[in-house]
């Protein structure tokens, strides 16, 4: 793991007896190559070059990654391959970012899943290929590992056990806070019926499609309120006009503007976002801090390649906060970040201001004389 100090946003609620890990995740790692740099959409028949390229674990991986680079404790159960795309993902995710993958598995004979993402005019479009990893041969454990949180994926296809309600049940009555995400309904049907995992869940992170379609509303924000009918906390990502969240718990709402950045690659700023929020909510922040906070890690996100390797560490956090105070007064200053981020003030210590993080490179390994 690299020697930069990492921030523990935790450490004044840490105490004995607390579960080893803050964040149980599960599901299927990718192996993602990403082209950026396209001036348009490949088009048929035809062959298009890519000025950028980069290569970087994916899938949950995304996720587990921007965790830990915000200093959370994470623990992964997933399959990898034995293939060299296998033994990059486990390396990079255990020996890189520090990931506990104690409840993951190598799986002999099989091969990883590959995602091709190409980003363009601000887009992406993906092709994936891979095979459902065959079930486990030894007998895995009834209940992931006690953790302060888990993120489940509710209504998408992946690894054996990724959406089965009884975990997320299970999790949840040990005292784990599960907070939800979706995938695409490829079938149409938004089935109301895939969320009924919500009922374990302490919130729900869809993004503005996905929840006006399972809402059957024609607003995100009517959306969010929809859902908090189904689960205490409803968020909901508005891409370029930013987030909103209603709290049924409480009756607060909340609502953060996009920040408005150059976008290289949009591959996992999702994933960046919920990692955000996960990471402000065990910290007990204000809503509306959580909610800049994850879209402040997803903006950063989406200026380097990759997904995982994308996700922003303190570090550029303050550097990103460091630069938005240096031009107070100037022309160029933006008033209503320095008012809306004033609470990363109390987070950044100068010690944590050195060198940035591992970023995707175009292959996956050079080979050294």
């Amino acid at each position: 793991m690299d020697d930069q100090p990492v921030l523990d946003p935790l450490g004044a609620l840490r105490a004995p007896g607390d579960p080893e890990a803050d964040v149980y995740l599960t599901g299927t790692v990718f192996l993602d190559i990403i082209f950026t740099g396209l001036d348009s959409a490949p088009v048929r028949g035809t062959e298009s070059w890519a000025r950028g390229m980069g290569s970087s674990p994916g899938g949950i991986a995304n996720m587990a990654t921007a965790l830990a680079r915000l200093g959370l404790r994470t623990t992964l159960a997933a399959a990898f391959g034995d293939d060299v795309y296998g033994d990059y993902c486990w390396d990079s995710l255990e020996s890189g970012e520090g990931i506990d993958l104690g409840p993951s598995r190598k799986v002999p004979g099989w091969h990883s899943p590959v995602t091709v993402s190409m980003a363009y005019e601000g887009e992406r479009t993906m092709v994936s290929h891979g095979h459902q990893a065959p079930p486990p041969e030894d007998t895995v454990p009834a209940c992931p590992v006690p953790a302060r949180a888990a993120v489940a994926s509710l209504g998408r296809r992946g690894e054996p056990g990724e959406h089965d309600e009884a975990w997320i049940a299970r999790a949840a009555a040990s005292g784990t806070k599960v907070f939800a995400d979706v995938g695409w309904d490829d079938s149409g049907r938004w089935d109301r019926a895939d969320l009924d995992g919500l009922r374990h869940c302490a919130a729900f992170l869809p993004n503005a499609e996905e929840a006006m379609r399972y809402t059957r509303t024609s607003s995100p924000r009517e959306a969010a309120r929809r859902l908090a009918d189904l689960v205490p906390l409803a968020v909901v990502t508005l891409g370029a006009e930013g987030a909103c969240a209603v709290d049924s718990a409480t009756g607060q709402t909340a609502e953060v503007p996009a920040l408005l950045v150059e976008a290289l690659d949009p591959t996992g700023a999702g994933d960046v976002f919920v990692a955000g929020f996960v990471t402000g909510t065990l910290a007990g922040w204000p809503l509306a801090d959580r909610l800049a906070f994850a879209s402040l890690s997803a903006a950063l996100s989406v200026q380097e390649f990759g997904g995982s390797l994308s996700a922003p560490g303190w570090t550029e956090i303050a550097a990103w906060w460091e630069q938005v105070k240096s031009l107070s007064g100037q022309a160029h200053a933006d008033p209503e970040a320095l008012r809306r981020y004033a609470f990363l003030d109390a987070l950044l210590p100068a010690a944590l201001r050195c060198g940035p993080r591992r970023r995707a490179v175009p292959t996956i390994g050079f080979r050294h004389a």
